[in-house]
């Protein structure tokens, strides 16, 4: 019976040999089976950076363009900024030569008017002019006519 139960003793220490090493293997399967989850994960958090990295090269292209639009829309900005101020200018210096043409027109016509009086004047004068000479027509007349009475007179 000794060997007997050694012999058992050897298959229950076999058996449960047997039983470590399946747990074993079974263990190392699991962490085989956790590693390469891990080095999926790993895999898909590398996937994940460089997505993201991508988004982040796009956002900084993205935003370098609008800062490029907004760059262009200072520009676009100034310019009209001026234009304005040009505008501004010419408007000024068309209300000028407005002013100066009102003036101009003013003085016109006050030289018009003042020609206007002097050829009422003139027109006056003219008159005047012409009643005197006929005056000196009639007083010539009349001393012609008393120079004839006196030569009359005088033959008489």
């Amino acid at each position: 019976m000794g060997k007997k139960v050694k012999s058992e003793e050897l298959l229950r220490t076999d058996k449960e040999l047997d039983i470590q090493i399946a747990e074993k293997k079974r263990l190392e399967a699991d962490l085989v089976i956790s590693n390469e989850e891990k080095a999926k994960r790993a895999a898909e958090l590398l996937i994940a950076d460089a997505e993201k990295a991508k988004r982040e090269a796009e956002l900084i292209t993205a935003n370098e363009e609008k800062a490029k639009r907004a760059a262009e829309l200072v520009i676009a900005n100034a310019e009209k900024a001026k234009r304005a101020a040009e505008l501004v200018i010419a408007n000024a210096e068309k209300a000028k030569r407005a002013a100066e043409k009102i003036i101009a027109d003013t003085e016109k016509a006050k030289r018009a008017g003042e020609l206007i009086i002097a050829d009422k004047e003139l027109t006056y004068q003219n008159k005047e002019k012409a009643k005197r000479e006929a005056e000196l027509v009639i007083a010539n007349v009349e001393k012609t006519k008393r120079k004839a009475e006196l030569v009359i007179a005088n033959v008489g």
